[in-house]
């Protein structure tokens, strides 16, 4: 039974009888393309005058007019027709070439289709690539134009975050600060030390100075006194008579 898929354009249709597909061989697939079930098949060429007749193909070099002729057969896939127009037996003009695969009728697209369909092709890529494009493109007033990828974000997301390390402090750096680490423990000194990391803090006894007794402190308030006196008076003191009280001074008279 025969299939016949219909378009506007011969390149897109395709025939196949299943009844005859198993029995295809060199001799028989001119009359395998001739059924008048297939689209491709002119009914007015002289394949068909030839048939009529009962005429082997052999008159078909002495006829002029459209004709069918088997062009290469590969047993028993692939056979190719072609289409031309004979104006004498030894010129002829190629009008279409048809290939059947596994029995399945196909026209071959000519040079002209070929470069089209690639053009059209290689164009509408393009025409995608830069829709796809204008799509993660975006604008701002304030920030103005930048791209914004769909998958972005996931790749932000699923992106191993890497810690940053600290940088080393300078020399001077760590100077200024052994310097005032050392001065805050002079001026507070901690009240508990741990031995051990995991023990409990001891507190540390601070051992104060005694105080001076108020005797001491007399005894040193008469010691600058003592030494703040002029040296002639120290030697007057000491030429005096013990017991006896200084010479009280006298007026002087002018």
């Amino acid at each position: 039974m025969a299939s016949v898929d219909f378009r506007d354009n011969l390149l897109g249709i395709s025939w196949v009888d299943s009844g005859l597909v198993p029995i295809l061989n060199p001799g028989n697939v001119l009359d395998y393309f001739s059924e008048r079930s297939n689209p491709f098949y002119d009914r007015t060429c002289n394949n068909e005058v030839v048939k009529m007749q009962r005429l082997s193909l052999d008159h078909l070099n002495q006829m002029v007019g459209v004709e069918y002729i088997l062009l290469h057969a590969q047993e028993p896939i692939l056979y190719i027709i072609r289409k031309q127009q004979r104006q004498s037996p030894t010129q002829v003009i190629p009008l279409a070439d048809y290939y059947i695969i596994i029995g399945v009728v196909y026209q071959a697209p000519d040079l002209s289709t070929v470069i089209s369909s690639r053009a059209l092709s290689a164009v509408h890529g393009i025409q995608s690539a830069f829709d796809e494009a204008m799509s993660y493109c975006r604008y701002h007033p304030s920030k103005g134009y930048w791209w914004h990828f769909k998958d972005q974000e996931e790749r932000e997301k699923n992106k191993p975050k890497t810690k940053k390390k600290a940088e080393p402090g300078s020399l001077f750096q760590r100077h200024r600060v052994d310097t005032l680490l050392l001065d805050l423990r002079s001026k507070f000194p901690p009240t508990f030390y741990q031995p051990k990391p995991g023990e409990k803090p001891i507190p540390v006894e601070v051992k104060k100075e005694p105080e001076p007794s108020t005797e001491t402190v007399k005894q040193e308030e008469r010691e600058p006194a003592a030494k703040s006196a002029t040296p002639a008076a120290a030697a007057a003191a000491a030429a005096a008579p013990a017991g006896k009280p200084p010479p009280e001074k006298r007026a002087r008279l002018q």
